[in-house]
């Protein structure tokens, strides 16, 4: 336990950015996982919606900070390239 004023100072924000983080990092997975089970049932319609917001989602959690921008990219870069895959087997 925080003894000192500052170090209870200090656990309140990391509780509070804690908090703010988990917000946005649940939002985004919970979006990649959206996008993964419509590409599962071959629903490209819903997944191409699902896609954009967990892109949206992303970069919004690499602009505040909750994840590093790289991650995203990654993230995203794989999301696109199983949307492609799966778009051009239905097609074929």
């Amino acid at each position: 336990m925080a003894n000192t004023e500052s170090a209870k100072q200090r656990a309140r924000n990391s509780a509070r950015k804690a908090q703010y983080n988990r917000l946005h990092r649940s939002r985004a997975r919970t979006a990649i996982k959206k996008t993964r089970l419509a590409l599962a049932a071959k629903d490209f319609a819903q997944a191409k919606i699902e896609l954009l917001k967990a892109i949206s989602y992303l970069d919004r959690a690499a602009g505040k900070g909750v994840i590093h921008k790289n991650n995203a990219a990654r993230r995203k870069s794989r999301l696109m390239k199983l949307y492609n895959k799966m778009t051009k087997m239905a097609a074929a």
